[in-house]
């Protein structure tokens, strides 16, 4: 049986979640590969880039797949045009997953209402579904992503600490709207460098989207490298080479390197307003897993940037922290347990019954306000 969150220990206490790609699978593909290596294990694009680090065409063909089908998807979304029954499951699991945060924060009495989402992922989709509960109106909340400014918005760490006050007509009663912390970690597809500032615009923007036609390379051939990738039955030695001249690796990277995430082959960004964003939002999940009686929950989320994995880890010497990493499958629960095997305060929640656990599983078995708790 798949061990669950018990809602009421938690509800009250400093709550952080972080969440990967996992939790829009549904939507946009993962940094998980098909293909294997020798000792038949499966690769990712992490792997993969760290193999090729001093192989500029393999590197730089790599990348241009992980532009076209993870990156590209992502800028151009537009969640009113989801059709497919995965992609409107997705969309309706991030209203369920936010719709239980805010019932516990209706809960909470104390003068600090908030609970923080940390996350990896690059699209919108935290922030649309947010919108889309603000329109149905069932609940009164603010979402915080840090940014101030009316007309042009810009990004600042500090705009994580406030909150906003409802106050009665003579100002005799004060009321804390409860509030969620969208922090992206590793960029965002809606985030534009304006001089040494952060922008951002939710709005598609294209200015940071590589014209498909300016990558210099056949789209066919690529989309068979592709193909080749995801197929399980390929193995690493037989990826095929595209041909590269200096001239387009070149020009690929000099429009990759402006994109406003974070590189997966040593997690860094390149433009130093972004990595200098990046440090700081690492120390204020530092800052959050150091306070007394906190909780971090992680969904959908492989622990690949060892940066996290580290600065986690050594969050868990506070004897206050309690830690639950749901993994997707139980060989992943098993690699978890040993990446976490020196603490007690870290539960690993595995999915039960052959299943996977996905994001329907989170919400409907883990994280469930209609659970019996025992």
């Amino acid at each position: 049986m798949c061990e669950k969150i018990n809602l009421l220990d938690v509800y009250n206490k400093n709550l952080n979640i972080l969440i990967g790609s996992g939790a829009s699978a549904g939507l946009f593909p993962t940094l998980a590969l098909g293909i294997k290596d020798e000792n038949e294990e499966k690769q990712t694009i992490e792997t993969l880039a760290t193999k090729y680090a001093s192989l500029p065409k393999k590197q730089t063909t790599l990348f241009m797949h992980y532009y076209n089908k993870c990156i590209f998807p992502v800028q151009t979304f537009n969640p009113n045009s989801v059709i497919s029954d995965d992609g409107i499951k997705t969309l309706k699991n991030y209203e369920t997953f936010l719709t239980t945060l805010l019932n516990l924060l209706d809960r909470k009495k104390k003068y600090d209402r908030k609970i923080n989402i940390f996350t990896t992922n690059y699209d919108g989709c935290l922030v649309s579904a947010a919108d889309r509960l603000l329109q149905k109106g069932a609940n009164e909340f603010v979402v915080n992503d840090g940014t101030s400014g009316f007309y042009t918005k810009c990004l600042h760490p500090k705009n994580f600490s406030t909150f906003q006050y409802q106050t009665g007509i003579f100002g005799h009663s004060k009321y804390v709207i409860p509030q969620i912390n969208i922090i992206h970690l590793h960029g965002s597809v809606y985030w534009l460098k304006n001089d040494e500032r952060i922008e951002v615009k939710y709005q598609n923007s294209f200015e940071n989207i590589l014209n498909h036609d300016n990558l210099h390379i056949d789209m066919n051939r690529l989309n068979e490298y592709s193909d080749f990738l995801s197929s399980e039955t390929n193995s690493i030695e037989n990826i095929p080479e595209l041909d590269l001249t200096d001239e387009t690796i070149k020009d690929f990277w000099n429009k990759y390197n402006k994109l406003p995430i974070v590189n997966p082959t040593k997690w860094k960004f390149h433009e130093t307003v972004f990595e200098e964003h990046y440090y700081q939002m690492l120390r204020q999940l530092s800052y959050e897993l150091e306070k007394p009686n906190s909780i971090l929950i992680t969904f959908g989320f492989s622990f690949a940037d060892e940066h996290i994995l580290r600065l986690v880890q050594r969050s868990l010497s506070n004897p206050q922290l309690q830690t639950f990493i749901c993994c997707y499958t139980v060989d992943k629960a098993i690699n978890m347990r040993e990446k976490f095997s020196q603490w007690r305060n870290v539960s690993i929640i595995e999915p039960a019954g052959g299943k996977n656990l996905d994001f329907t599983y989170f919400n409907e078995e883990v994280f469930n306000e209609s659970i019996e708790q025992p």
